[in-house]
């Protein structure tokens, strides 16, 4: 989000971190903004990490944010948790939410949307610094003829209908939720067992999260990741390729078309792997 911002001409941003496996504290936050002298226009947070699966506690955070700077704009990025992780938006008082057609909605990759509130997004009209992503003449397009002002991306968008619909038969958000839930329960009891230790510490805050899971790399002088990736590919599971956290870590999604059935067979496969590169001895 800052690097976006930066490209911008005229936008300045202040961060707020935090720890890579820590969730955003509101108390902080609270302090954050108490504190500043500069006048926000919007508060934007990351629902869930992708990078490392921290769930953060987005009612919490917008509740400071009404609370403190009433007429600010509040933003929730939930591109990984939309579909499966509950969002109460009047609790969070969130006035954008932005997600995508894949992820949690298990579509193809090609749109992302917004649900707005219309008299925040009406206020937006003049500040658009991109032609395409300019989203208040985009509504009014959508409400004058029902087109898109550009060539659409129909392909995805059929993909999206039929996500859509599956999502529906499957039962909803509680159902596929349960499902990614068990998926998640299934490779961390695998992985304890295979003594290979989690990045978020169970029972702490934002660590509730069941969309990735991101675990340390084992100490062992024969664990090398590229190895690792490698081999788990060649058994046809593959993981995120790489760490995107300061800490040494792999990710393992729990999310899109897996059963049960395919979380237990990639711990099978995660031990098959460990022993032909003879890391053993880790729990």
């Amino acid at each position: 989000m800052q690097t976006m911002c930066s490209y911008l001409p005229g936008v300045e941003v202040a961060v707020l971190e935090f720890e890579e496996d820590e969730a955003v504290s509101e108390d902080h936050l609270e302090k954050f903004l108490s504190a500043s002298q500069t006048d926000f226009s919007a508060v934007c947070v990351v629902h869930c990490e992708t990078s490392s699966g921290v769930l953060n506690p987005i009612e919490d955070v917008g509740r400071v944010v009404k609370r403190l700077i009433p007429t600010c704009a509040f933003v929730v990025d939930a591109m990984s948790s939309f579909g499966a992780v509950p969002i109460d938006i009047e609790a969070a008082g969130a006035d954008f939410v932005i997600s995508s057609a894949n992820k949690c909605l298990q579509g193809v990759p090609g749109f992302a949307f917004v649900i707005a509130r219309r008299d925040k997004l009406s206020q937006c009209e003049g500040n658009a610094r991109c032609l395409s992503l300019d989203l208040v003449a985009q509504l009014r397009g959508l409400e004058g003829d029902g087109q898109f002002r550009f060539t659409p991306p129909t392909h995805t968008l059929l993909a999206f209908r039929q996500a859509l619909t599956e999502f529906k038969l499957e039962g909803g958000l509680t159902v596929r939720a349960n499902r990614y839930k068990k998926n998640w329960q299934i490779v961390h009891e695998g992985m304890r067992k295979l003594g290979i230790r989690p990045l978020l510490k169970h029972g702490e805050k934002g660590a509730d999260g069941y969309i990735i899971s991101s675990f340390h790399f084992p100490q062992h002088p024969n664990f090398d990741f590229e190895k690792f990736y490698k081999k788990l590919s060649g058994l046809g599971l593959v993981i995120y390729p790489g760490k995107v956290t300061r800490t040494p870590c792999f990710r393992i999604g729990h999310i899109g078309d897996l059963s049960a059935r395919d979380s237990q067979k990639l711990v099978e496969c995660i031990e098959i792997v460990l022993r032909e590169m003879q890391v053993n001895s880790l729990t």
